[in-house]
């Protein structure tokens, strides 16, 4: 059972601004039956180019219309170039968040709003698709779009990534290349960070021990699992107990516990503060994880 905050079951009970604007000057489409999700938006102007009107139809669950309806509650008398700085986080976050499972519907959102303000640009004449070679056939989702949901959610798994795209929430052919971007992504910005020293010299605050804590994991701690098919997330941060989970095949491993404290514990205790000690979040490693609608 998902958990929904208060706002987003009032614009699903109450979803604003449902219908289609007769002659509209934007109009975006994304999304399709076929994958279970599908939302339509259309945008007039006034004489001063912002956003007047704004309407939606979804077809989708609670989440797509929540996020529709907000969606279009937050661009209302915004010009094109500040609704187009509008990302999924901002949708998500206006919600008082999503569960992880569903941010998938606040993307479609985002990239409806994209296609419906290039379509005023163009006059109507190009059609909004996503560049790039399709990674999920089952899906149709583009190299392009998986890269752009890592970067701008910081996403770190495949599974995240199907949270958030559904790319890898139908056959699982794609897990492989998912987790390829995801490398290349990460691999990118540990080139532009300088280079993890072992233990932090001073006092560290919450906000930094835990950015330090996830940036260990980045760089020292799944290099190490991810060749033997393993992988792993990082939960909670309390005090100096950092609560994990295990993925992949980790998940399963019957030396799981060794991991956890040879190489998990150890690396975190090199790198971030020798009073670490990690524990594993064994109920989240054994829910399963089938993201599709």
């Amino acid at each position: 059972m998902w958990e929904y905050t208060d706002k987003l079951k009032d614009h699903f009970f109450n979803p604003r601004n449902v219908g289609e604007i007769d002659d509209p000057d934007g109009v975006g489409e994304v999304g399709s039956l076929a994958c279970g999700d599908a939302l339509k938006l259309t945008l007039k102007l006034d004489e001063n180019g912002r956003i007047k009107d704004a309407k939606f139809k979804t077809f989708g669950c609670a989440s797509a219309i929540a996020t529709s309806s907000v969606l279009t509650e937050m661009i209302k008398g915004l010009t094109l170039d500040e609704a187009d700085k509008v990302t999924n986080k901002d949708i998500a976050d206006y919600l008082g968040g999503l569960p992880e499972q569903k941010m998938h519907c606040s993307v479609m959102g985002r990239e409806a709003l994209e296609a419906a303000i290039e379509n005023y640009r163009t006059g109507g004449k190009k059609k909004h698709e996503l560049e790039g070679r399709v990674v999920c056939n089952c899906f149709g989702v583009t190299e392009s779009e998986i890269a752009r949901v890592i970067r701008e959610n910081n996403l770190t798994t495949v599974e995240q990534v199907t949270n958030y795209c559904k790319a890898g929430g139908g056959c699982g052919g794609c897990a492989g290349e998912i987790e390829k971007i995801i490398e290349k992504i990460h691999g990118d910005k540990v080139k532009e960070v300088p280079a993890l020293v072992p233990r932090w010299a001073g006092k560290l605050t919450n906000i930094a021990k835990i950015q330090l804590i996830q940036q260990t994991i980045n760089e020292q701690i799944r290099p190490v699992l991810r060749p033997h098919g393993g992988n792993i997330e990082l939960i909670d941060v309390e005090g100096n107990k950092v609560i994990v989970a295990f993925r992949g095949m980790c998940a399963q491993c019957r030396l799981a516990e060794f991991t956890m404290k040879d190489v998990v514990e150890a690396k975190l205790r090199e790198f971030v503060s020798e009073e670490l000690f990690v524990e594993e979040d064994k109920e989240s490693a054994q829910q399963p994880h089938n993201h599709r609608e």
